[in-house]
C-alpha cells in the first residue's frame, strides 16, 4: 500500500532506510578545537574510522601522522591537548601522555620527560608566552596506585621544547585556563576546590589577586586583551553572561548581560564562546531557548549575525575574521569563516573552510526537532526536543502510532543541542519518535535551571523524562504501549533509576551508566569524585540516600528488558556498574542484554564499535517490541537472556 505522495506504508520501526550504522560512521569526524597563529588556520578531528584518532589540521593538511593522538587524558574527558604559536604546536600524546611539539615542517619531538609511572603526568591547557622562550599549562601527576585524593593538578611552566619544569600554582585542588597577558607580565587562571564543580562555584585570579568568582558564582574563558584588560564569563546574575576587569584597583565591568547563557559548562578544556576582533567588538555564541545564536558586540548594541541557529563553539578572531564550529538541524558540524565588515555589524563574507561530508541524502530523509515544553513535577516546566518520524519512501500504518525513544544526555549538567545527529535520523529514518530531553538540572536555561537538580539527581531527571514520554502520548504522537528510554553516563542512570522506579517505559538502553551510587562515590575518577556531594548529598553522611536512588538496590520494580553497552576501559564509570546490574536482572529473569566494548573509554570512538553499539540497541528493541527488520541491512541479532521468559 502507498499513499498520495507515493510511499510504501509499512509498521514503524521496520522502515528501510539508507541511514544504516555504517553511514552514520562512514568518514565521520568530530571537529574540535580551532587556532589562528595570524599565519595558519588549525583545528582538530576526532575520526572513528581512524581507531577515534585526534588529528591536527593545518591549513586543510594532516600535520599529525599515525599513529600520533591529540588527546589528553587530563580530568578523563580532556579537551585543550594542543596550542599553537608562531607556527609550531605542542601537544599531548595519548599513548603516554607526554607533550610534543611540532616545529613548522618537522616532525613530533618529545618536550617532557617519561614520567615514573606510565601516564603518570598529564598535560593540557597551555599558552606560550610572548617571548616564545617558554610555555604554562596544566598537569596532572597521578602517583603509583594513586587514589583520586592523591592526584595533583598544578600549573607549571617550562621551556618551549623542555627542560626545567616549574610548578607556578599549586595547592587548589583544580586548575585551568592558564594565560599570559600580551605582555607577558601578568598571569591569570581558574581554580576550584572540592566538591564544587566548575559550573557550582570557582575563583578567576591574577597573579594570586581575586578578580572574580567566589561561593555561587561560576568563571569561565578568561581572556586578556591587548590594553591590558581580562575578559571573562560569569553567572554572577544568573545566567553566563560577559564581564571584563580593567586591572589591580578596579572593580569588574558588566559587558554584554541578557537573559541567555553565553557561557558552557567547564567539562572539558579549550572551550571558546567569544573573541575579541582587533577593532574592539567582540563576537560571541549565546543559547537560548535550547539554540544557539552568533552575535556582535559593538560596545553599545548586541546583534545577531546571520548565521544558522543551532550549536556553535570554538569561536576564535583574527584580525575582521571570525572562525567557529557551527552545526544546525539540517548540517552536521562545519567549520566557517567569516569577514566582518569594518562599519557595520553584519558579515562582509562568509566561506565553509572545512564542509560536512557529503551524504548522498535529499533532507527529506531529515527529521527536525520540534522545541517542546511540557509540564512536570510540582508545576516545573522541563525541556526538550522532538523529532517525528520521518522518511522519503514510508510513512505508518494510519491508525498505528510510533514508537518512542526518550534520550536522555550525559553529564547531568550538559545539553540536548539541535543538530544533524545522524545517530538520531538512524532512528527517526526507520519510523521512530525521538525526545532528547532538557531535564531540570541541564544547561543552557539559567542557574536556577541548572540546580534544580541539587541533590535530587535520580528524581528530578526522571520524572522530566516520563513526563515528557507522558505529553507526547496526551497528544496522540506516540504508542503509550512502546515507550523507551536511553543514555550514557549519567544519562545510563535515569535510564535505569526509570526502569527500576517507574513503570512508564516498556524498554531501556543504559550505555555505560551508573547503577550504583555509592561504588561511583568511592571508585571514580578525582575530577568527578566529590560530584554527587551536589548531586545526591554529601558521602558517606548521606549514604542512605545513596541507597535509596541506587537502582541495583531496587530490582524488585524492574520488570522491564535491558540492553547495557559499556567500554571496557572506563576510567569514569568502571565496568563494574555495567557487570552488577547485568548479573542481578540474569539472576532475577529479566530480559537482558550486554554488550561489552574492549579498548574503549567512557563513550565509544572506534567506528566498528559504534556501528555495533547502534545496531545492537536496534536489534534490542526489535526484539523485546516485536517488529521486524529491514532484511537488506543485515544486523546480527543481539543476544537477549531471559527473552523468552517475559
Amino acid at each position: 500500500m502507498t499513499d498520495k505522495a507515493g510511499r510504501s506504508i509499512l509498521p514503524y520501526g521496520s522502515w528501510p532506510t539508507p541511514i544504516s550504522s555504517e553511514l552514520v560512521v562512514r568518514a565521520s569526524v568530530e571537529l574540535g578545537g580551532v587556532a589562528d597563529d595570524g599565519h595558519s588556520l588549525w583545528w582538530s578531528e576526532l575520526r572513528p574510522e581512524e581507531g577515534g584518532r585526534i588529528v591536527l589540521v593545518r591549513d586543510g593538511v594532516d600535520v599529525l601522522p599515525p599513529p600520533w593522538n591529540a588527546r589528553t587524558a587530563v580530568h578523563e574527558y580532556g579537551g585543550g591537548a594542543w596550542w599553537v604559536s608562531a607556527g609550531t604546536v605542542w601537544f599531548t600524546n595519548w599513548a603516554d601522555q607526554r607533550l610534543y611539539r611540532i616545529p613548522p615542517g618537522g616532525e613530533p619531538l618529545a618536550v617532557t620527560e617519561e614520567p615514573p609511572i606510565a601516564r603518570g603526568d598529564r598535560y593540557a591547557d597551555g599558552a606560550v608566552h610572548p617571548n616564545q622562550h617558554s610555555l604554562v599549562c596544566v598537569r596532572e601527576h597521578h602517583p603509583a596506585g594513586g587514589r583520586p585524593a592523591e592526584v595533583v593538578n598544578e600549573i607549571v611552566r617550562m621551556p618551549v621544547a623542555g627542560g626545567q619544569v616549574e610548578t607556578l600554582v599549586s595547592g587548589p585542588d583544580f586548575v585551568s585556563n592558564p594565560r599570559w597577558s600580551f605582555d607577558g607580565t601578568r598571569l591569570c587562571w581558574l581554580e576550584w576546590d572540592h566538591p564544587n564543580m566548575p559550573w557550582d562555584s570557582n575563583r578567576l585570579l591574577v597573579d594570586g589577586e581575586l578578580v572574580a568568582g567566589g561561593p555561587g558564582e561560576s568563571v569561565s574563558q578568561p581572556r586578556w586583551d591587548r590594553d591590558g584588560r581580562l575578559w571573562f564569563i560569569s553567572d554572577r546574575t544568573g545566567w553566563w553572561n560577559l564581564y571584563r576587569w580593567p586591572g589591580s584597583g578596579t572593580t569588574v565591568e558588566a559587558v554584554v548581560v541578557i537573559d541567555a547563557e553565553i557561557g558552557v559548562p567547564q567539562w572539558v578544556f579549550g572551550q571558546s564562546r567569544y573573541d575579541l576582533l582587533d577593532d574592539g567588538r567582540v563576537v560571541l555564541a549565546y543559547q537560548r531557548d535550547g539554540f544557539d545564536h552568533l552575535a556582535l558586540w559593538d560596545g553599545a548594541k548586541l546583534t545577531d549575525l546571520d548565521v544558522a541557529a543551532g550549536s556553535i563553539g570554538a569561536v576564535t578572531a583574527s584580525g575582521d575574521d571570525v572562525v567557529f564550529i557551527g552545526a544546525s538541524p539540517t548540517s552536521e558540524a562545519e567549520l566557517h569563516r567569516l569577514r566582518i565588515d569594518a562599519d557595520a555589524p553584519t558579515i562582509a563574507s562568509a566561506e565553509v573552510v572545512r564542509p560536512a561530508r557529503h551524504l548522498g541524502l535529499d533532507r527529506s530523509w531529515f527529521s527536525v526537532p520540534e522545541p517542546i515544553d511540557f509540564p512536570s513535577g510540582e508545576g516545573r516546566v522541563a525541556h526538550g526536543l522532538y523529532y517525528a518520524p520521518t522518511s522519503a519512501t514510508h510513512i505508518g500504518p494510519p491508525h498505528e502510532r510510533p514508537p518512542l525513544i526518550v534520550m536522555i544526555h550525559g553529564g547531568p549538567t550538559a545539553a540536548a543541542r539541535p543538530t544533524l545527529d545522524m545517530s538520531t535520523q538512524y532512528w527517526t529514518s526507520r519510523g521512530f519518535a525521538v525526545v532528547d530531553v532538557n531535564y531540570g538540572g541541564s544547561t543552557g536555561y539559567g542557574r536556577d535551571y541548572r540546580e534544580q537538580l541539587h541533590e535530587q539527581w535520580g528524581i528530578i531527571d526522571v520524572e522530566d523524562c516520563q513526563a515528557a514520554a507522558r505529553w507526547l502520548v496526551e497528544r496522540d504522537r506516540v504508542d503509550p504501549s512502546r515507550l523507551c528510554i536511553t543514555g550514557g553516563s549519567a544519562g545510563g542512570f535515569t535510564t535505569l533509576a526509570a526502569l527500576a522506579f517507574g513503570d512508564t517505559f516498556s524498554a531501556g538502553a543504559s550505555h555505560f551508566g551508573v547503577a550504583d551510587l555509592e561504588a561511583l562515590a568511592t571508585e571514580t575518577h578525582k575530577f568527578e569524585s566529590r560530584y554527587l556531594d551536589g548531586l545526591i548529598g554529601p558521602y558517606p553522611q548521606e549514604v542512605d540516600r545513596y541507597h535509596a536512588r541506587s537502582p541495583i538496590h531496587h530490582l524488585e520494580g524492574f520488570d522491564r528488558p535491558l540492553i547495557v553497552l559499556q567500554g571496557l576501559e572506563d576510567e569514569v564509570v568502571p565496568p563494574a556498574q555495567a557487570e552488577m546490574i547485568v548479573s542481578a536482572l540474569m539472576e532475577k529473569g529479566v530480559a537482558v542484554a550486554y554488550v561489552p566494548f574492549a579498548g574503549e573509554q567512557h563513550g565509544f570512538r572506534q567506528a566498528a564499535n559504534m556501528r555495533r553499539a547502534l545496531d545492537s540497541e536496534l536489534s534490542f528493541y526489535a526484539q523485546v517490541l516485536r517488529f521486524e527488520l529491514p532484511a537488506a541491512e543485515g544486523i546480527e541479532p543481539v543476544q537477549i537472556t531471559n527473552l523468552y521468559s517475559r
